[in-house]
């Protein structure tokens, strides 16, 4: 554990979280461009009502401040992990729906996706700096998507790019807690630590 104090290893933890911090404004930026679009192709209501979409955990959460930064990053993790699942699905029932037809909402889909899978893996990399290691994903198959009619799906996707968008911004504000010193220590915090 002695190395993952080191100040090198302090200064890389610091340089991942802030370029995480990027990724995830990047991120939220290009979901709520996608929901527009998303809204507008699929004949949606903006407002519309959009109950939890089973197997995405929830961006808000009780007692934020209580959470210690192994936390974070695995509940973050979990999260995209879900998300690459989840829009995997929904670009391909968008394939299946529309083909080509609609080929800039495909792109659209197919870039999050990418953006999610890269910040999955940037979470993994914080995990494994702290000697912890990402878990596995093994195990468990994904669940398979369920059979919903062409209107349900249109608003789980709807869900799905909601809850996304709210977790960039979850994630950035977890990666800049983990960036402030402990409180007295003035070095790097310890994540492992309950506060």
């Amino acid at each position: 554990m002695a190395a993952a104090d080191s100040p090198s290893a302090a200064l890389r933890r610091r340089d991942l979280c802030s370029r995480g911090i990027r990724l995830a404004g990047k991120m939220r930026s290009d979901v709520v461009d996608l929901l527009d679009t998303y809204v507008e192709r699929q004949g949606l209501d903006a407002s519309a009502s959009v109950a939890a979409v089973e197997g995405v955990p929830a961006a808000a959460v009780e007692r934020w401040d209580e959470q210690t930064g192994t936390q974070r990053l695995l509940e973050n993790l979990a999260a995209y992990r879900a998300f690459r699942v989840l829009l995997s699905q929904m670009l391909e029932e968008h394939r299946e729906q529309l083909g080509e037809a609609d080929a800039a909402l495909g792109r659209a889909l197919a870039s999050v996706l990418l953006q999610v899978s890269a910040f999955a893996y940037h979470l993994e990399e914080l995990l494994r700096l702290e000697s912890r290691g990402p878990p596995s994903e093994e195990g468990a198959p994904p669940p398979p998507a369920p059979h919903l009619g062409l209107f349900e799906r249109k608003l789980r996707g709807l869900g799905v790019l909601r809850e996304l968008a709210q977790w960039a911004v979850r994630s950035a504000r977890d990666l800049r807690q983990l960036t402030k010193p402990s409180p007295g220590s003035g070095s790097a915090p310890s994540w492992a630590e309950s506060p």
